[in-house]
Order: structure tokens, then sequence, then C-alpha cells
């Protein structure tokens, strides 16, 4: 059995770290990505199960940039996409796209029962 993926992409190191712990203690396995340009590589070389979007990233490409390249690259198709910003105007905009949409600042304990509900069946703690 595997162990599912998380990719995180946030540039607040704090926050990156909370998320984390949540999905590591959900029984995932984390990676930290900081940048759009640094996700859309990552995201060229693997699959993960769920990323963790901020959209108010410090590089070129946004998180809105991100989350068209993942909703635009079939192998991307079954990775569910949580959008976490301050932003709850530019989020409304991306209903469509984004699996799930969570308002900062985020409480730990919704993160949490979501992050146990995507667990993918078969998938080991």
């Amino acid at each position: 059995m595997n162990t599912p993926s998380a990719l995180i992409i946030e540039d607040d190191k704090d926050v990156s770290d909370l998320y984390s712990h949540v999905l590591e203690s959900s029984g995932f396995t984390t990676e930290i990505i900081s940048t759009g340009e640094a996700a859309l590589a990552r995201l060229a070389a693997s699959v993960p199960d769920v990323v963790l979007l901020d959209l108010n990233l410090p590089s070129h490409l946004s998180g809105v940039d991100v989350l068209h390249h993942i909703r635009a690259d079939q192998r991307l198709a079954g990775t569910r996409v949580i959008v976490v910003t301050g932003y709850p105007d530019l989020a409304e905009t991306l209903r469509d796209e984004a699996d799930w949409i969570l308002l900062k600042p985020v409480d730990v304990n919704q993160l949490s029962d979501l992050i146990q509900r995507l667990r993918p069946s078969g998938s080991s703690a």
C-alpha cells in the first residue's frame, strides 16, 4: 500500500510547517514548495494526491497560474486541490477549479478533518 502524498505550495514557512504537520499526522508524506515556478517544476516530475495551494506566491507565477496548470494537465486529473487564501473574492472566482477553498487563517481542526476525508482508500498511515 502506498502512502499518500501532498504538495504544499506556500511561501510562509510557519504556515507551511503547520500544514505539513497536520498532513503528516494524517498519514501523508509532504513536500513544501514556496514559489510558482518551483511548484510547476515539481509537478512536472510527480503526481501528488493532494495540493495545498496558496494563491499569493512571491514569484512571477501566482497560485492561480499553478491551479490553471494543474487543471490543464491530464496527469494531474486525480489530484485534489485545496486552495488556501486570505482573498475571499478571488477564491470565489476559482470555485469551479478548486476542490476546496479554505480562507486564512485556517482552522487546524477543519484542515485535519478535510485531510482525513481525502486519504485515498487503501493507503496506509
